[in-house]
């Protein structure tokens, strides 16, 4: 569904649920109908506010914002509940929409099943013309279903490779600087060669396998393969055609060819350590691994497949309930949690790229000439979930209802992939159910 018609370990994973209990979502009832709106209020009096318990720092930032917000004025009051990441989608879906409170955090690819389900209310009525203005294309892009938009994050995600400049000087690996020098698929594979003989295992590469890959860190950390290859998890209503054309089985058959190089990475630790001299993970490792490597860690963009280098993007993002009566209330909160100074406080609290222009243009690590400029850069270039061109780097996981299942089934064909099976029979049989799933629920349709 194209955004026009239609995050595991905490602690070292900020930004992004990637153990999110998404399978649950796919089994919500009651959606399509009417678009939920909310009633605007009086702007004034006490709004309830939900939000996911996460990094202590990242607690103690939304605390703060919180009791800037309720001592700057008289008007409103939040009152904030913190439940436990592990249990916070799970208890939003459980929850009934006359249940759910004024405002309420979620994370990004869980939205369009909440929307569906007729839980968020569409924001643009109640969030200010001038925060609209100040938040990134690339976090609009994940908020938006049908041209209204249902959530805004503070912070958003990126991918990339990060590398020991030491050991790929000792290699002779030649290696990119920018986005306009990245490597291709081939070349990144002639890479990992010219490293093996150089290591005294041969292993040189970590994909966070630790991890695992049958996981929401599988499809945020792989579907830029396959949107690098041209393909796409899902194109309108179908993943047949998209996810398992040619192109796409062969990059995910070269994917399967690294596999050879690749550390297991048991203990968390095989960049840090310098086990391997390459690391392809997302900007949330930038604090172990700056410790770690000081000046000999380069931050390098993903290999293209032949589309362009590609990335995720998007992560939690904060939205108004669909049964709010105080949407005016809950819509100036928002304004202010998205300003500089609460955009700043989280962002420098979880290392994550800020959402908002002005904050990213000022974060020491994201601006230009910053470390990780490289993932600025690439949140420069949005593509949305559905127009994946080369002229475009970091695309939305697909904005539907039926997400779970897509990241379900292509986490489960990329698993089975690495660890054998023929991409074209693993990823026919994973299109084949994710439009099962589309058929027997009329294609997620939200008004």
């Amino acid at each position: 569904m194209s955004s026009t018609s239609r995050k595991y370990r905490r602690t070292a994973c900020t930004g992004l649920a990637l153990a999110l209990p998404l399978a649950a979502l796919a089994a919500c009832g009651g959606g399509g109908g009417t678009d939920a709106s909310a009633e605007g209020g009086s702007g004034k009096g006490t709004i309830s506010v939900w939000a996911h318990q996460g990094q202590k720092s990242e607690d103690a930032a939304l605390q703060a914002a919180v009791k800037s917000f309720n001592s700057s004025q008289s008007d409103i009051k939040v009152e904030l509940k913190l439940i436990p990441g592990n249990d916070y989608t799970k208890t939003i879906t459980a929850t009934n929409a006359s249940e759910l409170p004024d405002v309420l955090e979620f994370d990004g690819p869980t939205m369009a099943n909440f929307v569906y389900n007729k839980k968020l209310a569409p924001i643009d009525d109640y969030v200010s013309s001038k925060t609209m203005a100040n938040v990134t294309d690339a976090n609009k892009s994940q908020g938006e279903i049908g041209g209204k938009h249902y959530g805004l994050g503070m912070y958003d995600s990126g991918l990339g490779i990060y590398g020991n400049k030491k050991l790929l000087d000792a290699a002779g690996v030649k290696y990119p600087t920018s986005l306009s020098d990245d490597w291709t698929a081939e070349q990144f594979t002639a890479a990992l060669k010219a490293l093996k003989a150089k290591d005294s295992d041969g292993r040189t590469l970590d994909i966070q396998e630790n991890n695992g890959l049958a996981t929401e860190w599988g499809t945020y950390g792989f579907a830029p393969v396959v949107w690098s290859a041209g393909g796409s998890l899902i194109k309108g209503d179908k993943a047949e055609g998209a996810l398992d054309t040619p192109d796409v089985v062969s990059a995910l058959k070269t994917v399967q060819s690294w596999k050879t190089y690749v550390d297991p990475n048991t203990d968390g630790n095989a960049f840090a350590k310098g086990r391997v001299a390459l690391s392809w993970v997302g900007h949330w490792m930038y604090p172990t691994y700056s410790k770690a490597l000081g000046d000999d860690l380069v931050v390098l963009p993903l290999p293209d497949f032949g589309n362009g280098p590609k990335t995720g993007q998007g992560s939690w993002a904060w939205g108004i309930g669909a049964d709010t009566k105080n949407a005016k209330a809950a819509g100036a909160f928002l304004d202010y949690l998205l300003n500089d100074t609460n955009v700043t406080a989280m962002t420098t609290a979880n290392g994550a790229p800020p959402a908002t222009r002005t904050a990213l243009a000022a974060s020491p690590l994201y601006k230009q000439g910053g470390p990780l400029q490289l993932f600025a850069d690439q949140l420069a270039k949005p593509c949305g979930d559905s127009d994946i061109s080369t002229s475009c780097v970091a695309v939305t996981r697909p904005v539907t209802a039926g997400y779970p299942t897509v990241t379900a089934k292509f986490s489960e064909a990329l698993n089975s992939i690495y660890g054998g099976a023929d991409p074209k029979d693993a990823l026919s049989k994973a299109a084949r159910a994710i439009d099962q799933d589309f058929s027997d629920n009329a294609g997620y349709q939200i008004p």
